[in-house]
């Protein structure tokens, strides 16, 4: 879960690269296990202090962000407030999603297993097994699904506990699906370009200067659940 002129981010979307402008989160910022979450919070797109999130919050934020559709927001949202420590079951702390088995899961691509302890920082030596897979310019979903499969079996190898619930393999599934999805290359059909996804994971921002751009195609539920399908099976 890496995104210059600035005057033209975003094309005719009418939104501001000043509005969301990268800064790395301080010491007191709260993050989470999920690289895309955390990069919309570096951004500004959510509150940069990680704290009192709302799903109104998040709609509008992965909406400017990605372009990702309300209904399928409100699919990790919902499951986001579950976790909430902040008193009121409207909001939530972006740390609140490192509650294990809510959202956060074994076999993460970047993260450690909570058995090892650390669940929700930046691990670099599982992110560059999984982008091992990742020798080509561009991911198609065979590669991401090889990725997936071998990240999955190499954390269960080592973590006598490792488990994955029937929501846990769907949630592990979409967090394919959405890289797939928003770092589409726009040259090469159903393929994600590398570059981008490796600038989400290991620095958590969205890779506009690389070249990327928001979608002008709204992202929708039933395209990424389908996708995450796929990424399911074999």
């Amino acid at each position: 879960m890496k995104f210059i002129t600035l005057v033209a981010i975003f094309g005719t979307t009418g939104f501001c690269f000043s509005d969301c402008k990268w800064i790395a989160p301080s010491s007191t910022d709260r993050r989470s296990p999920c690289p895309m979450v955390n990069s919309l919070a570096n951004h500004g797109f959510l509150p940069h202090n990680g704290l009192n999130i709302s799903m109104a919050d998040l709609i509008t934020a992965f909406n400017e962000s990605i372009n990702l559709a309300p209904a399928a927001t409100q699919l990790v949202g919902q499951k986001a407030l579950l976790a909430s420590t902040t008193g009121s079951s409207a909001t939530f702390n972006l740390d609140d999603i490192n509650t294990h088995g809510i959202i956060e899961h074994d076999g993460s691509l970047s993260r450690n297993d909570i058995y090892f302890g650390d669940n929700h920082s930046f691990n670099s030596t599982i992110w560059n097994s999984v982008a091992a897979f990742f020798t080509n310019k561009t991911i198609s979903l065979a590669t991401a699904k090889s990725a997936r499969s071998s990240r999955l079996a190499a954390a269960a190898a080592v973590n006598p506990a490792f488990n994955m619930s029937a929501s846990d393999v769907q949630f592990s599934s979409i967090e394919t699906a959405l890289y797939l999805t928003v770092f589409a290359d726009p040259d090469v059909t159903s393929e994600a370009r590398t570059e981008w996804v490796d600038v989400l994971f290991a620095k958590e921002r969205l890779p506009y200067e690389e070249g990327w751009r928001r979608s002008q195609v709204q992202l929708t539920p039933a395209g990424i659940l389908g996708l995450a399908a796929q990424v399911a099976t074999g």
